[in-house]
């Protein structure tokens, strides 16, 4: 019964974690698209969210983690589902697995938002160099990660180009294919939809996508 009433105490201690995080990111989001990214302080985001500076850093390292250190966090589990290769599993195989355990992952740990939501975290990294040039990085340091850890999976079977442009056609079709979902104003279900078609289009490759039948004829 004492082991029972933990669990649920560990339960609403997590669960109010996850909404004083969301609460701070959604804080941070509303000013930098107010006043911009740079003019915006991490006082201001503090207090906006009703914490303490300190409660901010507990969080986060600086404003810049604000939109990126939620996934960060998880991408161990993609590394943990490149290590555990099954025998008869190839390359494109085991990424597909990899994407789609990343999702089962993370998807749960993500609130519903409206796609006002999304379409403004997208605007406010899109307008500020300093968040494009984080996303960047983060995107191009995961790749090359995942592209070696691959390597590494496959001794003398996979070499080191073949690998990076297998991760950079999965990655970039998730990425963008997720981004035009949010610019068109689409679901958070539609985006995560429209994920799943990007790694669709990266596994079966380019010639896969059909012409659709022309509805006026």
């Amino acid at each position: 019964m004492c082991e029972y009433i933990w669990g649920m105490q560990e339960s609403r201690r997590e669960r109010k974690k996850r909404e004083t995080r969301q609460r701070i990111v959604m804080a941070a989001i509303a000013l930098f698209e107010e006043q911009g990214y740079e003019q915006t302080t991490v006082a201001q985001i503090a207090a906006a969210a009703d914490v303490d500076p300190k409660t901010f850093s507990n969080y986060f390292g600086g404003k810049d983690e604000v939109l990126f250190v939620d996934a960060e966090r998880d991408f161990d589990v993609m590394f943990q589902a490149i290590a555990a290769r099954r025998p008869d599993e190839g390359p494109g195989e085991l990424l597909g697995r990899m994407v789609q355990e990343y999702a089962a992952h993370r998807r749960p740990k993500i609130p519903d938002k409206e796609p006002e939501e999304l379409s403004a975290a997208a605007r406010v990294v899109l307008n500020s160099p300093t968040l494009q040039a984080k996303g960047l990085y983060v995107l191009l340091d995961l790749q090359q990660r995942i592209a070696g850890e691959l390597v590494k999976a496959y001794p003398g079977e996979l070499d080191p180009i073949t690998a990076a442009a297998m991760t950079g056609a999965l990655l970039g079709a998730v990425q963008h294919a997720g981004l035009a979902s949010v610019r068109l104003g689409r679901s958070q279900e539609e985006l995560w939809e429209a994920s799943r078609r990007g790694v669709e289009v990266a596994l079966h490759g380019l010639l896969s996508v059909r012409r659709r039948p022309d509805e006026s004829a």
